[in-house]
């Protein structure tokens, strides 16, 4: 089962629970996802990291701006959306890979980040955000 079918099916269980505030945040993750598969994209996580990443930056917004409610709301919408990713990868088992690719990359300077992140990535694939590893790769380059 694809991630926006237990999407849509979990959608349906929300609205005969009458969950209206789940239903509404599954029914937007629904479509992004629908619009990505009509854009001929087919990396399901990657549209559910970037909505997530969406709501977290919003909710960082209206808290600077005074709405703790409404950011509130967009973080919940945010949790709702890691339901359904992968589970991330332990900071232990990333730091092993981030300093293997180190090594293997044999960068020793923050200016080779990219470098570092260019081995890093296809290691990892969904199971670590990219700012999450980029801020590791980061600090290990830095001291």
């Amino acid at each position: 089962m694809s991630i926006l079918e237990q999407v849509q099916e979990d959608t349906r269980a929300a609205m005969k629970a009458g969950e209206r505030d789940r239903v509404a945040a599954l029914r937007l993750v629904a479509d992004a996802l629908q619009k990505d598969v009509k854009g001929g994209g087919d990396d399901e996580v990657a549209v559910l990291r970037r909505e997530r990443k969406r709501r977290l930056e919003a909710a960082e917004a209206y808290r600077d701006g005074g709405s703790a409610e409404r950011a509130e709301a967009e973080e919940a919408e945010a949790r709702e959306i890691e339901r359904y990713l992968p589970e991330e990868m332990p900071d232990h088992e990333l730091a092993g890979v981030v300093d293997a690719a180190i090594a293997e990359a044999g960068a020793s300077e923050p200016g080779e980040i990219g470098k570092v992140m260019g081995v890093v990535m296809p290691k990892v694939g969904d199971r670590a955000d990219g700012k999450r590893v980029s801020a590791m790769v980061r600090e290990r380059l830095t001291g």
